[in-house]
């Protein structure tokens, strides 16, 4: 008997699912999708044309997951796939426990039924939260790559806001290419500095075709580095996964979902911002790393910044702009935006919550414990229009700018402006140069130049 299937997500992971282990399955059907994290993802369907007409010609609904406990009940839902990640072991089961209590089965997931296999080798990155440095390690481990005149291509986890038949493949080699897709400013953070530094990077819904494109992309291939969101594992089956800690927030690492599987799968782990976390806390990450992945390579790493005007710091009153999932469901208290303010000097940080407008105000309601920063949401126009209100409304001498784009060439900001800078910087041996030069010894890759990744 075919059983009904509602699956948990977030625009994401959910749709990946989907798409790997329903999409022709005639054992079961996917009736409807819910959605949380991001707003305004909700009231919308997975298309057929993404979905499949034969089984699903009318695509399939995506509803709240507020709306859970009454879709069980209305769809005759048998089981529910839970397919978003960063959530609290808590969370999981709270939500689990709903289902169930509802009359259906909680499900999960694993790497068995999702990961796709690649014909070029994969480099994985993940994490064990949002925040901890994943974007920072894989613009290193291209750094490495390119140096040895190798083309990697780097396939980022989904953020399809828009359009999602026209999202199934998209391609960004050039700054231009971000218009043109009309990403938002999350999906711009995590593209641009990829292009900026000369490497092609893949992204959309349909993940197969995705690396099927990119293993042939027009400017060559050599090496796929997927480069994971929030703290997912990998939809690739990865030659090398290397997963990234983070110090500032112990414990994560063996209390959030799928954080702990990546921790326990990766086998080199980076402790990230090893120069902005206490040496207690270090040793706690350390060691439940070690209890739960002994074999796994750990190198330590910081996070050194740059600043572009730190005498506009100085004694001012400064509003601090951090990354928006990182301080959402990320749930970070300190960035590098709050770092750079500290030591060198701001009078205040100013506490932009009174003057928020709109979606960003709403914000700061979901997610009350942000404290005196600002997230860089911008999911669509409306809330980079709500951003670009409440950066004007907010009084400050300064605004200090520590997304991974600039936000002066998406938004008008008429105050003067701090831009600061952060890239991964490992500490001392194991580091990724050795990683990435025996990867390339064990995989045969053929360097382009003869250049030693030590040089």
């Amino acid at each position: 008997m075919t059983k009904n299937v509602i699956i948990i997500g977030a625009a994401g992971r959910d749709f990946h699912n989907f798409n790997t282990f329903f999409r022709r399955n005639k054992d079961y059907k996917v009736v409807a999708f819910t959605a949380a994290q991001i707003p305004d993802i909700d009231g919308r369907k997975y298309p057929a044309e993404l979905a499949g007409k034969e089984m699903y010609p009318d695509g399939i609904p995506i509803y709240a997951e507020s709306e859970l406990v009454k879709l069980i009940k209305e769809l005759k839902v048998d089981v529910c796939i839970f397919s978003y990640s960063d959530v609290p072991y808590q969370r999981v089961m709270n939500i689990g426990s709903m289902v169930m209590a509802a009359g259906a089965s909680f499900m999960f997931l694993g790497p068995n039924d999702t990961m796709i296999k690649s014909t070029k080798p994969v480099i994985a990155v993940g994490a064990t939260r949002t925040g901890c440095g994943k974007s920072q390690t894989s613009r290193r481990i291209v750094e490495i790559l390119m140096k040895q005149g190798l083309k990697v291509v780097a396939i980022r986890h989904p953020m399809p806001y828009g359009d999602l038949v026209k999202q199934k493949v998209q391609r960004f080699a050039t700054v231009e290419d971000l218009k043109l897709h009309k990403c938002t400013i999350e999906e711009m953070e995590e593209y641009e500095p990829h292009v900026v530094r000369g490497n092609v990077i893949y992204a959309g819904v349909d993940y197969e075709a995705i690396v099927r494109a990119a293993e042939k992309d027009p400017d060559g291939c050599d090496v796929i580095l997927w480069d994971g969101g929030n703290n997912d594992f990998p939809f690739y089956r990865p030659d090398l996964m290397i997963g990234v800690a983070d110090p500032l927030r112990p414990g994560a690492e063996v209390s959030f979902y799928p954080g702990e599987v990546v921790a326990r799968i990766s086998d080199v782990i980076v402790i990230n911002k090893i120069d902005s976390a206490s040496l207690e806390n270090i040793n706690i990450v350390r060691n439940n790393l070690r209890n739960i992945n002994p074999n796994a390579i750990i190198i330590d790493g910081a996070s050194p910044l740059s600043v572009d005007k730190p005498e506009l710091i100085k004694g001012k009153r400064v509003l601090v702009i951090e990354d928006g999932p990182t301080l959402t469901h990320g749930h970070m208290k300190i960035g590098a935006g709050t770092v750079a303010a500290q030591k060198y000097g701001a009078a205040e940080l100013v506490d932009p919550r009174q003057y928020a407008v709109g979606k960003l105000a709403e914000t700061f309601k979901i997610y009350p414990n942000i404290g005196t920063l600002l997230p860089a949401m911008g999911y669509g126009d409306e809330q980079i229009h709500d951003l670009e209100r409440t950066i004007e409304n907010t009084p400050c001498d300064t605004v200090v700018i520590a997304t991974p784009i600039d936000l002066k060439r998406i938004i008008n900001i008429k105050k003067p402006t701090v831009k600061v800078g952060y890239e991964l910087q490992e500490i001392g041996t194991p580091n990724l140069d050795g990683v990435l030069e025996d990867f390339i010894t064990k995989h045969n890759i053929t360097k382009k130049f003869g250049c030693s990744c030590n040089t």
